[in-house]
This record gives structure tokens, sequence and C-alpha cells, in this order.
């Protein structure tokens, strides 16, 4: 029989798998999503993160409601936090996210489509997350945090419900229903959205991929002996310990996070192959690559100091209700915001 370790890293690539064919038939990612919504005046793909959103919620808080998964082992559940470093993590990543022209999971998805582009995005932000995690930036980053960092009686949605005398069973399902019957809501409200079936699955399915996460890592992995860390989807930290490992595998082990990379990756690649999406792609000036590679570090950088990207927090860290999530999801939001539209406003490229 295999290990708990071994099933959770085949279930990482099969999560995975499924993220990457689905993030390339649907076009999911939250830039995309809000540039639609802001520029464009298309709002289907923002209905379409809305409602995963709303599936990983009620989803994972049913597992952690009936026990099956304990989601206060995950980084995301602390009672201790820095507020303006993750805000000021997720505004540097939403703003590097609309320079790069998308995010650290929709980089993976474009570069199995044949997207070079995308090579240079994931290796920079990969490079630059590994120096904020353990190189030249970790010593400010981690003398920021210990500078701003506060202890709170409330880490989460429910806890803080609970303070004003609810048990903690409602406080729970309070908490997830409201949350997640407004984000279906928002997303059914729109008729464009209801008349797209595909993109109605696609954020069912990326929703319960976030619960299917927290399920192999919090369930399957689950040995006294050897646990594995309790998460689910999320890209910037997973890019840059994959990057390490194909280095240097014969000192490292493989984990749930670099499973669900290569998964993504493969994933995209079979799906484009199958449906003749492939093509390659490159850079249509130096300018255009040094904008890219930019926006990929400040990703690199903001996502190490917001704890997770547009799916680490805007799903997965949203997904344990947790109030520092909520903080760095609000810097992600407004940095993309900024990037998109007012006075700094990442200005298209001039095509020569």
């Amino acid at each position: 029989m295999a290990s708990s370790t071994q099933l959770v890293i085949l279930a990482g690539v099969v999560i995975g798998l499924v993220y990457g064919a689905v993030g390339l038939l649907s076009g999911f990612c939250l830039m995309s999503s809000m540039r639609g919504y802001l520029a464009d005046g298309d709002g289907r793909l923002v209905r379409t993160y809305a409602l995963a959103i709303a599936v990983a919620i009620a989803a994972s808080q049913f597992l952690a409601g009936s026990g099956t998964v304990d989601l206060g082992k995950s980084i995301y559940l602390q009672q201790t936090f820095s507020a303006p470093v993750l805000f000021l993590g997720g505004l540097l990543f939403g703003y590097g996210m609309v320079l790069s022209n998308g995010c650290g999971s929709r980089a993976l998805v474009l570069l199995g489509r044949g997207n070079l582009r995308s090579f240079v995005v994931v290796i920079v932000l990969a490079i630059a997350a590994q120096m904020t995690l353990k190189g030249l930036i970790a010593p400010a980053r981690i003398a920021l945090v210990q500078a701003s960092q506060t202890t709170v009686g409330a880490n989460s949605l429910p806890a803080l419900l609970s303070a004003f005398g609810l048990g903690d069973a409602a406080s729970r399902t309070l908490g997830a229903a409201v949350l997640a019957a407004a984000l279906a809501l928002f997303a059914f409200a729109h008729a464009a959205f209801r008349c797209s079936p595909g993109q109605i699955a696609a954020g069912a399915i990326v929703g319960l991929l976030i619960a299917g996460g927290w399920y192999v890592t919090g369930f399957l992995g689950a040995d006294d002996f050897n646990p594995v860390p309790v998460t689910s989807l999320t890209f910037i930290a997973p890019i840059a310990d994959a990057l390490q490992y194909a280095m240097l595998s014969t000192g490292l082990t493989l984990n749930f996070g670099i499973a669900t990379v290569a998964g993504v990756f493969a994933g995209s690649l079979v799906t484009a192959l199958a449906t003749g999406r492939f093509q390659l792609e490159g850079y249509s000036s130096p300018r255009h690559m040094l904008r890219s590679a930019g926006g990929a570090a400040l990703m690199g950088i903001g996502g190490v100091m917001a704890f997770g990207c547009s799916i680490g927090q805007g799903l997965t860290g949203l997904s344990t209700l947790a109030l520092a999530s909520f903080v760095a999801v609000a810097g992600i939001l407004l940095g993309t915001a900024a990037g998109l539209r007012g006075a700094l406003r990442v200005q298209p490229l001039k095509v020569a």
C-alpha cells in the first residue's frame, strides 16, 4: 500500500492536472476577471471567480465543521500576524500581476500552452520568492513582520462571531453561509454568466479543488508518524520550491505544492495539445520583457509577504475565513485595481 505521503503527492498531481485543464479552457484568472469587470465591461470571469470562492468556502467549512480537516493547522489561521505586511504584500502582488498580465498559476497554465513569456515569469517569480523566503530579502521581511505583528483574540470570522455569544458550530455555519450565499448571488445575478455553463462549471470545479486540497493534506495526509502540512492550492512558495527541486532534487523531497505545480503545467499542456490551442509565443519587445519580469519579481516578493497569491489567499485563504486572508486579499484587489485604472495604471505597450 502507498504511504500517506505518496497518496498526497499523487493527489496533488491529479488536482493540478484538473486545475491546469480548467484554467486553460475557461481563462480562470483574477487579473483577467478584474480587467474584464473594470475596463472591458465583461463581468463573466469575475463571476466565475466569485462562484469559486463561494464553493471553496462552503465545501471547506463543511470539512472543518464535520471534523474531517483541522483548518487551524494551516498557515492562515495564526493568532499572531502582521496586517501591514500582509496588506503591503498584497498590493505588490496585485500590481505585479497586472505588469506580468497574469498571476503565477495563470503563468503555469499559459506556459503549458506554449507561451514563452510565461516561462520568464515563472522563473523570475520563483527566484524572487525564494530570495524573500530564505535569501537576501528575508531579513528585511522578517524585521518588518516582527516590528508590526500583533496577537489577536479572534483570528477568523467564526471566532469573531463567537465573541458575540454564538456557539462555535453556529458561528462557522453563519459566517460561511452568509459569505457563500452573497458571492453566489453576485455571480448568478449576471444574465451573461447564467448563460455561460462553461464558466459556471469552471467556478464550481475550482472551488471544489480547494476543498479537495484540504481533504488530501488534512485527512489523507494526517499520519501521526509522518504528517504533511495542511494546505491546499497556492502557487508562490510551491513554484519556488519546484524550481529548487528541479535543480537540487537529490537533497529535497517532493511535497503537495511541487506536485500541484507539475500537475498544472502538465494538465494545461495536454489540454492545449488535445484541443489545438498549443502555439509558441514570445515577447514583442525588450521593454515588454522587462515589464513582465518586473511584475514577476513583485509577485514573488509580494506573494511571500502576503502568505499567498490570488489563489493561495484569494481562494484557499478565504476558504478558512481567516481575518488575515481578508487583509491580504484587500491588498491584492487594490493593487490590481491600481494597475488597471487610475493614475498608476499600467499603460498598454505600443506594438512596433
